[in-house]
């Protein structure tokens, strides 16, 4: 009988294989505190505690957890309730999936201000699923969906885009619910355009606010007067388009 060869987790590979590539691979403060978490997750290093059976007295030590959202080991636990309570949140209707996806030029961006870029795609996605949903063309009403952004692909490469899970309909103004057609929700090359229109503008809008405040601190930078400084800080912050 052959015995199935053990199953190799990720933190035995970081372990194997981790020194050759860190010597090779800097990495960043926060990509460093993943991998610490991913060696550390159930072993000694974070501790544990001993469970017992209150039928037979059996005992075993369990260690505890890194609970770093990375660690494949700890996010079993923390994926069963998310789907469990999307679950419950789900209408008896069809639904529809839609991917909204940011071009690898972006990339070098997204990685010097991830979190704006992020908020930029979501709002942009929501807006446009938002305004095709409203038009009585389409549906006439409110909608309903949940997003999920994602980072990278299976490969671990930047790829950002953002998963829209839509219910197929909206819900009218009279209370009713108005069902989409049959295997059709909204016309993509439209969705498309408006969708690339709204993230544009949303990353115009950002540019033309860092320029504006960048201006303003190299006002402050060059001036000794303190009151002329907060003056002038305050006529350029006065003219910066908001966000």
């Amino acid at each position: 009988m052959v015995r199935a060869a053990p199953r190799v987790g990720l933190a035995e590979v970081l372990r194997r294989y981790g020194p050759a590539y860190l010597a090779a691979h800097p990495l960043s403060v926060a990509k460093a505190k993943v991998w610490r978490a991913i060696l550390a997750c159930r072993t000694a290093a974070l501790g544990g505690h001993v469970e017992m059976c209150d039928a037979c007295g059996t005992t075993r030590h369990v260690y505890h957890s890194c609970r770093n959202r990375h660690c494949p080991l700890c996010q079993t636990r923390a994926k069963e309730a998310w789907l469990a309570a999307r679950r419950r949140e789900v209408l008896p209707v069809p639904y529809f999936h839609l991917v909204f996806t940011l071009p690898h030029d972006l990339n070098g961006l997204i990685g010097q201000y991830p979190r704006a870029l992020y908020e930029m795609l979501l709002g942009a996605v929501s807006a446009t699923l938002t305004e095709f949903a409203a038009n009585p063309r389409w549906l006439g009403g409110t909608p309903g969906f949940t997003l999920v952004l994602h980072t990278w692909k299976q490969d671990l490469g930047r790829h950002v885009h953002a998963h829209a899970l839509m219910a197929g309909g909206a819900l009218a103004m009279n209370g009713q619910w108005v069902a989409a057609k049959r295997g059709f929700l909204f016309p993509v090359k439209a969705l498309s355009k408006v969708f690339r229109g709204k993230f544009v503008a949303a990353l115009k809008a950002a540019r033309q606010i860092r320029s504006c405040w960048s201006r303003s601190k190299r006002s402050c930078a060059a001036s000794t007067n303190t009151s002329a400084c907060v003056a002038r800080t305050a006529a350029v912050a006065s003219s910066c388009p908001r966000r």
